[in-house]
């Protein structure tokens, strides 16, 4: 709780830690902190969304939240940026820098596109969104004898709709995988950490506990991410989140044919919704995943609705 605390109040300047320091006791209660250029701030905890007012404390009522400026914006960006945007302007350029604690900040702003049109960076920022990185540890262990057959980790896939907690059930399964459970020895497991949301990585460094077997490449897109693994790591487990092309799935079949598991996410309501997805038809029709583990949400948590096989047929449900 106090390293938690710890994290959140170093995302401010010294000034104006006082006014936060309430926020930063809510401890793992605390989702995200958005701020909104002359916007009311916004507090999210676990029990739904709040307003922080002036002194710093929070509240439901909207009249009495403190408006942020500009200027309070830029001076945050600037602290956890360490004084330098230069220094983060590839990660700006892709919405987000990384902080200390696993934190990821998520930006808004006006886009500073290259001669080709891609977005190279962003300039007068006037959104951020402070979003907490959840470790669950143990989250997984009941589902370890579907994902498991004679020692060797099956093919998964975690389905999930946004915001049913498919990251922190991936990184606990990868933490159990590469340090070892009941059903089997502890694994190489490569991890493309595209958005820096499993891992948390600052400064190339893991803040989540993803195993001590597991090598992270951050901010890496997916693709080329697998790639770059499978030639200079040899994992036996490659991990990914979101799939969202078919150039995703094509690298993924190449992962299978080098002998290596396949464990991923992916934003679908239902194993239906899976199977109308154009780009997961060659995987599923191949059957390259051995498990499909269906989330859903309720009274504020997620639970594994369905654990489907290959084929589809439903292994186990409400879980």
């Amino acid at each position: 709780m106090k390293d938690r605390e710890e994290s959140v109040l170093g995302l401010f300047p010294d000034a104006m830690r006082p006014g936060w320091k309430n926020v930063a006791c809510q401890g793992n209660t605390l989702r995200e902190i958005r701020l909104r250029a002359q916007r009311p701030i916004l507090v999210y905890l676990k029990d739904g969304e709040w307003f922080l007012d002036s002194r710093g404390r929070l509240t439901r009522e909207s009249g009495q939240g403190r408006v942020s400026s500009v200027e309070e914006i830029h001076s945050i960006l600037k602290h956890i940026c360490r004084g330098s945007f230069y220094a983060y302007e590839e990660e700006m350029g892709n919405g987000y820098v990384s902080a200390d604690g696993g934190i990821r900040v998520g930006l808004a702003g006006e886009a500073v596109r290259d001669p080709d049109g891609r977005v190279k960076n962003l300039r007068y920022i006037s959104g951020l969104n402070i979003r907490m990185s959840h470790e669950v540890k143990g989250v997984a262990l009941g589902l370890l004898p579907y994902l498991y057959r004679d020692g060797r980790f099956l093919n998964a896939l975690i389905v999930s709709p946004p915001g049913c907690g498919k990251t922190t059930l991936l990184r606990d399964i990868i933490r159990l995988a590469s340090d070892g459970n009941d059903l089997a020895g502890g694994q190489t497991v490569g991890v493309v950490d595209e958005r820096s949301e499993i891992a948390g990585c600052h400064r190339g460094v893991p803040q989540n506990d993803v195993g001590m077997r597991t090598d992270v490449l951050d901010n890496c897109p997916k693709v080329q991410g697998m790639r770059m693994l499978l030639r200079s790591m040899s994992p036996q487990i490659m991990a990914v989140d979101e799939l969202g092309t078919g150039e995703d799935v094509k690298a993924l079949e190449q992962v299978v044919k080098c002998g290596c598991a396949i464990l991923a996410t992916l934003h679908a309501g239902s194993y239906e919704d899976v199977c109308r997805k154009p780009f997961m038809r060659p995987v599923l029709e191949e059957q390259v995943f051995c498990r499909f583990l269906i989330l859903g949400r309720k009274d504020g948590r997620f639970f594994v609705s369905q654990i489907r096989d290959g084929r589809g047929a439903i292994l186990g449900e409400n879980l």
